[in-house]
């Protein structure tokens, strides 16, 4: 038996929230989990002190199947995004463990690898047309074989996916939600001029990426797909909301792009009818967000089974620890897509000192025992929390609307 003695949870803010589950043993060996829920943090970390960590001290840490089932069919009340997101912070914390104590990376006990390395993409964003292909061609010269295109809106103030620092993109800009502005009337001719624009200074030996975040019916979506079907996208991300999966069956009816969705999901049933009737492509749900390693290992497999392939999600409000565990999770996993990979600040980087490296457009997780991932709690501490919100969204006309 490998006891658990200690449970305890880190928040800092290196430029942005995190929140961190530590996992101490009666051997010395500790695992550490993300925990961090953008722009609602705090309700996590209440979970996680409130109601799981008293619940784990005396618990066997190799039994990680019984801990997931404990804490999900425990609660009740199950699923939901926060309940996940602890639960995955136990997870994540609890393989760290297994694989050190074994002197292996994790890739080595889910399996072994399946590749060489882990594809990523970037992301390419200006507030016009002509800004977005610059960016996008230093993302070229940097390796990257597949670049996420997003583009400012004539006539809207800000757009999703825009920033100004290009390459630590973070939209959680104000304690209290900013408001932006949409119009999907403005926003649908803009993408198929932008990525004629990026096919014809890109060429076609680099895969091409837009995310819609959630903001077209069905029909819009339908339309948007087809418009960019002649330049091949390698996925369209996002372009409804989720919530009534069967709203996929219209877009899949009009359109060849490859869909890709998932980001929120906390669990396979968000996610179930999509992938039974292949009627996405790609599935981004989080390993932070879906329930740890354990519980996304089983949409993987679903995936599988319906000739869908992996495509995480890779924010920077996923931190270094949620990477490295999605890197040695990607490396593994047979039916793997592509990872997202926004790089994260150099103060967030030293915090979370880390074994996985980029190179030639891939990343590898490394082969330091665990996730490869660790936590400098002094230097943490020196970061304190920052209440910080996402953004909310009104049409043209003052209606909410999704962000």
């Amino acid at each position: 038996m490998l006891k658990i003695t200690n449970a305890r949870v880190i928040v800092t803010c290196p430029g942005r929230n995190f929140v961190t589950l530590k996992i101490e043993t009666d051997q010395g060996v500790y695992g550490i989990g993300d925990a961090t829920l953008n722009g609602r943090e705090l309700a996590v970390v209440s979970y996680l002190r409130d109601h799981i960590c008293p619940a784990l001290i005396g618990r066997d840490a190799h039994r990680i199947e019984d801990i997931w089932q404990y804490f999900y069919r425990g609660a009740y009340w199950r699923r939901g995004p926060v309940t996940m997101t602890a639960i995955a912070a136990v997870d994540v914390a609890l393989w760290d463990i297994k694989a050190k104590v074994a002197g292996l990376p994790l890739y080595q006990i889910l399996g072994g690898q399946s590749r060489d390395g882990v594809m990523v993409y970037g992301h390419a964003n200006g507030s016009e047309v002509s800004e977005t292909i610059e960016e996008a061609l230093r993302y070229k010269e940097m390796g990257y074989k597949a670049i996420r295109l997003q583009t400012g809106v004539p006539g809207l103030p800000s757009t999703y996916g825009v920033s100004k620092d290009k390459m630590f993109y973070e939209p959680a800009d104000a304690a209290l939600p900013s408001e932006n502005v949409w119009s999907t009337e403005k926003y649908l001719p803009t993408v198929p001029k932008l990525f004629e624009a990026a096919r014809e200074a890109l060429g076609w030996d680099v895969h091409l990426l837009h995310d819609s975040h959630h903001r077209l019916t069905p029909i819009e979506a339908a339309r948007l797909g087809k418009d960019l079907e002649p330049f091949r996208p390698f996925w369209l991300e996002d372009v409804t909301p989720a919530e009534n999966q069967v709203s996929f069956r219209q877009i899949r009816a009009h359109t060849t792009t490859p869909l890709a969705v998932g980001e929120v999901f906390s669990s396979v049933w968000d996610a179930k009818q999509l992938i039974e009737e292949q009627l996405i492509d790609y599935i981004r749900t989080t390993i932070v967000h879906g329930g740890g390693i354990s519980h996304v290992r089983r949409i993987a497999h679903l995936a599988e089974l319906n000739n869908v392939r992996t495509g995480f999600h890779g924010a920077t409000d996923l931190s270094p620890v949620c990477m490295g565990a999605a890197l040695h999770f990607d490396l593994w996993v047979p039916n793997f897509g592509v990872q997202e990979y926004m790089r994260h600040t150099p103060e967030t980087d030293a915090v979370f000192p880390h074994a996985y490296s980029f190179a030639d457009g891939y990343l590898h997780p490394g082969e330091t025992p665990g996730h490869g991932v660790d936590i400098d709690e002094t230097l943490a501490a020196k970061y304190p929390y920052r209440p910080a919100s996402l953004p909310v969204n009104r049409l043209e006309d003052g209606s909410m609307f999704n962000w």
